[in-house]
């Protein structure tokens, strides 16, 4: 009987509500208290030097006196729809949970989005995007409203960490695209939140790939941004290959490319010579230098000099889950990897922002995000014939489609430079800089050869994808969730117009019903034991943002209940047990509920 208990729970999707030991705070307030940072230099430093002590004693200072976890906590609970579910895949011995933020939109023609948080970040750190996708202002770019489903990945925030033996990237692929499953989305969009060219191991452009191309059945169209594309060759796409040739040759805007492409192509070469490319003597020669992908092997890790500590992540791991002064350090050094120049930025990260990103890392563990990344990093090669294999088998929802049927993408590229369009506004970041709790502008990480950006032309990808709508964009990709998410909303508008006009399994279709059947509700288990207390509180949520329509054919039906434009829905709180109760008295785990 208890079995049969336990695999229903595994169907299950239970709201989630955050709620970290007071020990653990505790501990992570002594731990910052005793914080010994390193002597500054007595010696001239270069220009390019970053001293970080100065910024770094303020933030610890502030982390101390100032800021409150258990504020942001209230927040982050009172103002995101949370959930976690265990998935089970034929490929994973044990159920996996996943942590996500589920938000329905209020809107009739509303379709489904999945929207991935740009590696290493968790989805608590986009909650300034999502009224961009379920309900933009009038006048926006996007006139289009998604129902917005954004996860955490294994192993990041509230999400169990993966098994070893499985493939890192499409595992997480096919634990998405069965959440999708889940939430009752037959079809949906997938879209990044970052440029795929420096993430991580190509984690980004990696796992975006390999739900538009595993799971292209119910992925039906995929929003890549800077993706890591190379010139076409006449071996795997001749025509693809003879057009670019032409236009190359050229170097004007035709069959398919533009001449702010070739523009884009000159200032990336003359604004960044180096030895492996020669300066050019004048912009139309630039054109005319061979074209590389836009990044390093290493990726990210490259720039870093994190290639060395990937290869054995637990050395890492160490230092950082011991250490919450030095993981606030290595978030302060992502910003600097991933941000824009200061020229385009149009505010700074606020102290508490800071902060509340280094704790989103430290109080559920930095060491699985790390042996993602390494694993991402070391399965580079072996990641593609995974998928193959997995394919072949038949795992996951996507069905595995014919060699001439191509993934539908769109596709936005930076044109660099530093004249930046400000229609918009970047809702994560504060506002003009000087004010008291901003942290200094960090400077710009000079990351080397091999892991600089370069431009590509979006028109390669029709070598590989369907490539649908395309978006030129001014400017560097930078923070952009947090710097302009409008042009992360414009792009994914633009591919949902082509995928509703080229396929209807994406059309929503208005249901007469007004709200969704009681029997549908997937709410807490009756048989969880004492600890777990009724959820009659969190029923109207688990109506509103859980639970899809009905499914009576291969296409979804919208349903609207009563409830739908009254905000969040109500506020759920599970009961949770006591230190003692789940641990004993000398545990500092993290506690939240439910488990």
């Amino acid at each position: 009987m208890a079995d049969a208990g336990d695999h229903a729970d595994r169907n299950e999707i239970k709201p989630y509500r955050i709620h970290v030991s007071t020990k653990y705070l505790e501990l992570t307030k002594r731990k910052l208290e005793l914080t010994r940072l390193p002597h500054e230099g007595s010696t001239h430093k270069p220009e390019d030097w970053w001293e970080p002590k100065p910024q770094v004693e303020r933030l610890i200072d502030f982390w101390l006196d100032k800021y409150s976890w258990r504020d942001q906590e209230r927040i982050l609970n009172d103002s995101l729809p949370q959930f976690r579910t265990a998935i089970a895949l034929p490929s994973l011995e044990s159920p996996l949970r996943i942590h996500f933020i589920h938000i329905r939109s209020p809107h009739a023609n509303a379709i489904p989005l999945l929207l991935i948080p740009p590696f290493p970040f968790t989805n608590l750190s986009l909650s300034h995007v999502a009224k961009a996708f379920t309900s933009p202002e009038d006048g926006s770019a996007s006139h289009q409203r998604f129902h917005l489903v954004i996860p955490s990945l294994p192993g990041l925030g509230f999400s169990d960490p993966l098994p070893y033996n499985a493939p890192a990237i499409s595992t997480a692929a096919d634990l998405l695209d069965a959440l999708m499953a889940r939430l009752s989305y037959p079809s949906y969009l997938v879209t990044n939140t970052g440029a795929a060219s420096p993430s991580p191991a190509g984690i980004d452009g990696r796992l975006i790939d390999s739900l538009a191309t595993r799971h292209a059945a119910t992925c039906l169209g995929a929003h890549l941004i800077s993706p890591p594309l190379a010139p076409p060759r006449p071996r795997d796409a001749p025509w693809e290959w003879a057009k670019w040739s032409v236009a190359n040759f050229f170097h004007a805007g035709i069959l398919g490319y533009s001449d702010d492409d070739f523009a884009a192509l000159r200032r990336a070469y003359m604004s960044s010579p180096s030895p492996s490319s020669p300066t050019p003597t004048s912009a139309s020669s630039a054109s005319r230098q061979p074209a590389r992908p836009s990044a390093g092997p290493g990726g990210l890790a490259s720039g870093l000099g994190l290639g060395l500590l990937l290869r054995d992540p637990n050395a890492l791991a160490y230092a950082l889950c011991d250490s919450p002064t030095g993981l606030l350090v290595c978030v302060m050094l992502g910003l600097r990897a991933l941000g824009a120049s200061p020229s385009q930025r149009r505010g700074s990260f606020s102290r508490e922002q800071v902060v509340t990103l280094a704790e989103l890392a430290w109080l559920p563990g930095p060491e699985y995000a790390m042996r993602f990344w390494a694993r991402c990093e070391a399965g580079r090669g072996d990641d593609d014939g995974a998928e193959e294999e997995a394919a072949g088998k038949g795992r996951g929802r996507g069905k595995r489609v014919a060699s001439d049927s191509r993934p539908r993408v769109a596709i936005t590229v930076f044109l660099g430079g530093e004249d930046v369009d400000e229609a918009g506004g970047g809702g994560g970041l504060t506002g003009a800089e000087g004010d008291d709790d901003e942290v200094d502008v960090l400077p710009e990480l000079k990351q080397g050869e091999d892991a600089r950006e370069r431009y590509v032309f979006p028109t390669w990808g029709n070598a590989r994808y369907d490539v649908v709508y395309t978006q030129r964009v001014k400017g560097r990709p930078g923070l952009l969730a947090w710097e302009r998410p409008e042009v992360i909303a414009a792009g994914v508008a633009g591919l949902a117009k082509e995928v509703l006009r080229l396929d209807k399994r994406l059309e929503p279709a208005v249901s007469e019903t007004h709200t969704v059947p009681l029997q549908r509700v997937v709410v807490q288990a009756e048989n969880t034991g004492k600890d777990q207390g009724p959820l009659t509180k969190g029923k109207d949520l688990a109506r509103q943002q859980v639970e899809g329509p009905a499914e009576s054919s291969r296409r979804r039906s919208v349903t609207r209940p009563e409830d739908s434009g009254k905000g969040k829905g109500k506020e759920v709180e599970p009961p949770r047990r006591t230190l003692a109760e789940r641990q004993g008295p000398d545990a500092l785990p993290v506690l939240t509920s439910p488990v």
